[in-house]
């Protein structure tokens, strides 16, 4: 059995050093609670900047201050705050997938939306960039590839994962789907309706568990400089409100989605990917081989990371 804890609580928005301390405590507090899996939602680390559909006008001053805060609050994975994540897991245990906004270089302004799967021996396991950053976003983020579209085999099961709107690109999730996913991360900002149907039917398609993980964060929680900007982002939302949760390979939550700042916890028996697949496997009886081919280019693009 795995046991999985999903963290909801509020992340400190650009601020590292608030950032790693918080995680520090979470990934403590999970193991203390048993669990064997600990995920972070998308860009938890130093926070989703929403806030860049708001100020997408050529030649922001605004936006050129937001986004140098950012990049100085965005983790380098050679550095110490990195490692202190990489401790934190090894002293406890316990398999953490944490969403990040990844500086390629400390030297650079290059960034990533990216998910870091580190080990219960501390090791860097896998690092996925997303590989296309939605509509504004692409002001932000560069381009990711597929390097890190694989899965890894921990203590808490085989892990993949996908950022975002990535659940819309089929090669990717058949990519890992033929990797023989068994906990399949989905990392958000948000959870809409269409959120929820995009996790649902990847967990039944690849009969696999998901875990969604989604970012809780007030209104009253963001800098009111960057609170217009940040509502207009969300299409108007009063601030992210949650909706993470687990659902299993038939397509049906195990738990949630809870939308507060608890954090969710879920048990779950990793048998069951075994078991739904005997009626669906898209990648065994369910498969055309004959007929549709599948190549993905792995090559790591940019320097830094793994």
């Amino acid at each position: 059995m795995t046991k999985i804890h999903i963290v909801q609580d509020t992340p400190p928005l650009l601020d590292l050093e608030a950032g790693i301390a918080m995680a520090e405590q979470a990934i403590h507090a999970a193991a203390r609670d048993g669990a064997n899996l600990i995920v972070f939602p998308e860009t938890w680390l130093g926070g989703y900047p929403a806030w860049v559909f708001g100020m997408a006008g050529w030649d922001s001053a605004d936006a050129r201050s937001w986004f140098g805060k950012l990049v100085e609050a965005s983790l380098v994975l050679d550095s110490h705050e990195a490692q202190r994540l990489c401790t934190a897991a090894r002293e406890v245990g316990i398999t953490v997938v944490m969403g990040i906004n990844e500086r390629a270089r400390a030297s650079s302004a290059i960034l990533f939306n990216s998910l870091v799967t580190i080990g219960p021996d501390g090791s860097i396991r896998n690092l996925h960039r997303k590989l296309l950053p939605t509509h504004t976003e692409r002001i932000v983020w560069a381009p990711g590839d597929a390097a890190g579209l694989v899965t890894v085999p921990t203590p808490a099961g085989r892990i993949g994962g996908l950022v975002c709107w990535e659940h819309w690109h089929p090669l990717a999730r058949q990519a890992l789907h033929a990797a023989d996913e068994e906990i399949h991360i989905a990392v958000w900002p948000d959870m809409p309706a269409a959120h929820q149907l995009a996790c649902r039917s990847y967990a039944f398609e690849g009969r696999c568990f998901v875990v969604s993980a989604a970012t809780y964060l007030p209104v009253d929680r963001i800098p009111e400089p960057l609170r217009e900007a940040f509502i207009i982002g969300l299409g108007g939302q009063d601030g992210l409100q949650g909706g993470s949760g687990v659902i299993g390979p038939n397509g049906e939550y195990c738990i949630g989605p809870v939308f507060s700042g608890e954090t969710v916890v879920a048990t779950v028996d990793l048998a069951d990917t075994i078991r739904f697949k005997h009626d669906l496997d898209v990648v065994g009886h369910y498969d055309r081989r004959d007929v549709f081919t599948l190549t993905v280019n792995r090559r790591r693009e940019i320097g830094g990371g793994r």
